[in-house]
């Protein structure tokens, strides 16, 4: 059984590594910087909710909101399992531990996007009761 906890200080330069893995995988170039990632997940008024499973992977979780419901949820924004593991459980258990944190937390909705060709993530939330919504429209964007 893999253990799940919530990230601490010392976990910062493995969740690094892992996100520019990740970004890398999606041909992204990761800016991510420690300092960001402290602030983010450690500050005085953390944005983003971190699992971690020792050596093996980490999930990444942004509050939502459906205002107009008034419930609260969450979005699994990253997930995350080293190579070496995959297949081995890892991944599900952080989404279980994730499902649980969002629920402890209040939320009553768990969202998740993953890679069209990703057959395997796609049959696991499946499998744990996601189900699949085909998008909702033009979404739009402002950076600054």
């Amino acid at each position: 059984m893999t253990e799940i906890r919530a990230i601490t200080e010392a976990d910062l330069p493995e969740v690094l590594r892992m996100a520019q893995a990740l970004a890398a995988h999606h041909g992204d170039l990761a800016v991510l910087t420690l300092e960001d990632l402290r602030r983010d997940t450690l500050g005085a008024a953390p944005w983003v909710h971190v699992l971690i499973a020792e050596g093996a992977g980490y999930a990444a979780l942004c509050p939502m909101a459906q205002l107009q419901f008034g419930v609260r949820g969450m979005d699994l924004h990253h997930l995350f399992v080293v190579p070496e593991v995959r297949g081995d459980g890892v991944g599900r258990a952080l989404v279980e531990a994730s499902l649980a944190l969002t629920k402890e937390l209040g939320g009553r909705f768990m969202t998740v996007g993953t890679d069209p060709e990703n057959f395997a993530a796609q049959d696991t939330y499946r499998a744990l009761g996601f189900e699949q919504r085909d998008a909702s429209g033009p979404r739009f964007s402002m950076k600054w």
